[in-house]
């Protein structure tokens, strides 16, 4: 169990490194350019992001972590109850429940959205916004889950 503590830490570093870039200097990048511009390349990250490497980290470390909360609370398995609980909490609310429910229904808006489309300035300003404002809680969410789970792995 020890290695599948460590591999959710590591993945949730991972994810967390991904979400950095994205905060400090993808989006303000993108939020530089043209709002035509901006909107087109959201609208190809947002297809391209799409692949197996990206869900291999992303997903993976769900399952991992949904492991980790599961052997945490089965007694026997030696993970260390509160850390591996937290940490593997942390991602799936903070990181996955985040991304389904604040990050995903902004880049469907968004996929929708003509970039010469009047009102397209207005909703692209504000999406970069939002959307990098839930960013960030995903960003420190996943951050704080690796924290806490190489926690619970020194535990073990």
């Amino acid at each position: 169990m020890t290695t599948v503590v460590l591999a959710s830490a590591l993945g949730a570093a991972l994810v967390s490194g991904i979400f950095y870039a994205f905060s400090s200097f993808v989006m303000r990048a993108l939020g530089k350019l043209e709002p035509r511009e901006g909107i087109a390349a959201m609208q190809s990250i947002n297809i391209v992001v799409i692949n197996p490497l990206f869900f291999l980290a992303f997903f993976g470390t769900a399952v991992l972590c949904a492991v980790t909360v599961i052997a945490a609370l089965v007694s026997g398995t030696g993970v260390p109850l509160a850390p591996a609980v937290t940490g593997g909490l942390l991602y799936l609310v903070g990181c996955i429940g985040v991304t389904v429910l604040a990050n995903v229904p902004l880049n469907d808006r968004l996929a929708e959205l003509h970039p010469d489309d009047d009102a397209a300035e207005a909703l692209w300003r504000s999406y970069v916004v939002r959307w990098t404002r839930w960013n960030h809680v995903r960003t420190a969410a996943s951050l704080a889950a690796a924290a806490v789970l190489v926690f619970a792995v020194v535990r073990v």
